[in-house]
């Protein structure tokens, strides 16, 4: 079973937001997705200042495997990126919900925290899904 943090709130498209106050968070891929990927290769991120909707593609993740869009959890607007991720993409696979943070938004509505998955219920989603 992929780690699940029981900290971090998560989106059914398999990313995770973690509240780092005054209305920001941190956002990422989950472990369960980078497991699906496999190596990532390159990861293709928005500028800050950019605003996107809650599910808006923002980005992109490129492993040996594909490529894969990575969906806004949260409406807002980008406050920073981590551009570690340029020179070291395989973060998201080593250490997804810690160096591999891919952007940090200021949230337009922190009410849009309410409609994502705890723990549990993302655990239980992902076994809904391999059922599948």
């Amino acid at each position: 079973m992929a780690d699940i943090p029981t900290d971090l709130k998560y989106s059914k498209d398999h990313e995770w937001v973690r509240p780092s106050g005054n209305g920001k968070v941190r956002i990422g891929i989950t472990d369960h997705a980078q497991r699906q990927l496999g190596d990532i290769v390159y990861v293709e991120q928005p500028k800050s200042g950019d605003s996107f909707e809650s599910s808006e593609p923002f980005g992109s993740v490129e492993s040996v495997k594909a490529v894969s869009e990575i969906y806004m959890p949260v409406g807002g607007t980008i406050a920073a990126v981590n551009e570690d991720l340029n020179s070291d993409p395989e973060y998201l696979n080593t250490d997804p919900y810690g160096e591999g943070w891919i952007v940090q938004v200021t949230m337009s509505d922190p009410k849009h925290l309410d409609d994502l998955l705890t723990a549990a219920e993302y655990a239980d989603y992902i076994r809904e899904e391999a059922a599948d």
